[in-house]
């Protein structure tokens, strides 16, 4: 653990470029899919589920039926498990159909976030309170593959965000963005959870942790929105490496590619005015860059649509 440790020295990752263009209200999700060779990624707030495939360079996106929030791959890589504002489902690609599985948190005012599968198959998600001003009413939970729900016993956030997993899976990575600090606790193969503690706290001024994944030495990488960065943590929550981003709000990322040496960032335009969007005219996009680290195939989920 370690509070807002920050390292003197050591290699730089070159600054991240734009890769597409999607001018998304609020890009999120960041997910590389190993078994097809595409990246996934959602625009929330305009309730759209994209797809970039580095083969062609081409772009496909599919409206939902209300926002997505998050979304998970499946062992049938011809569905996606949704994350829906309000619930959760699968996703035929071929057919465009949602099946329903299970509400979220109904009647509070919250919507599903942050989300990932373990290494055991099961999804892994938080929510965000809604209301204004924000309040920790929110929650942390698990769809087990028989696609029960249940709740963990963790803090209620008021915006969940940095779902992540170790290599081994033994430790789990989560955040309350607003707290500005990235928490972990042990992570057991039969579900239970322990020995919740401080991993890290952001050392720049600037900026609130956002989406996360974990690279195969261990290392976290997270978004920081509102900082234009992203920033690599060792196991012991000090900093090693950051990615600079041409844009304001990254929000996501995952390490994908060939060899999953190519680290992909989501972004969003929410809550920037015409003046913010005049000098960042890209923000909304999908960005990468190629630091020094390889990933870890993104974890499926083992559920089976009915």
């Amino acid at each position: 653990m370690n509070a807002g440790a920050q390292a003197s020295s050591g290699p730089r990752t070159p600054r991240a470029a734009l890769l597409v263009d999607s001018k998304c209200t609020l890009g999120e999700g960041a997910t590389w899919c190993a078994q097809t060779g595409r990246f996934y990624w959602t625009d929330i707030e305009g309730s759209r589920l994209w797809r970039y495939d580095p083969r062609d360079g081409r772009s496909t996106s599919w409206a939902m039926p209300e926002r997505l929030a998050t979304f998970a791959l499946c062992a049938d890589p011809h569905f996606l498990l949704l994350g829906l504002a309000s619930h959760l489902a699968f996703f035929d690609l071929a057919t465009g159909e949602t099946r329903h599985i299970v509400d979220v948190e109904p009647g509070l005012n919250t919507r599903v976030n942050d989300g990932r599968c373990d290494r055991q198959g099961r999804f892994v998600f938080g929510t965000k309170d809604e209301g204004s001003p924000l309040q920790a009413i929110g929650g942390f939970y698990r769809l087990n593959r028989d696609l029960t729900l249940e709740r963990l016993p963790l803090p209620a956030p008021a915006i969940s965000n940095s779902i992540a997993f170790s290599p081994d899976g033994a430790t789990m990575y989560y955040c309350d963005s607003p707290t500005r600090e990235i928490r972990a606790c042990d992570y057991r193969a039969d579900g239970g959870i322990a020995n919740d503690r401080l991993f890290t706290r952001l050392a720049d001024a600037s900026g609130e942790p956002d989406g996360s994944t974990v690279d195969r030495d261990g290392g976290l990488w997270n978004a920081q929105w509102g900082g234009g960065r992203v920033v690599r943590y060792g196991a012991d929550g000090v900093e090693t490496e950051r990615v600079e981003v041409p844009t304001v709000q990254p929000s996501c990322v995952a390490l994908g590619g060939a060899q999953l040496g190519t680290l992909y960032i989501t972004s969003a335009r929410v809550g920037l005015d015409a003046a913010a969007l005049a000098g960042d005219s890209r923000a909304g996009g999908v960005f990468i860059a190629t630091p020094a680290r390889r990933g870890l195939p993104e974890p499926v989920f083992l559920g089976a649509p009915a």
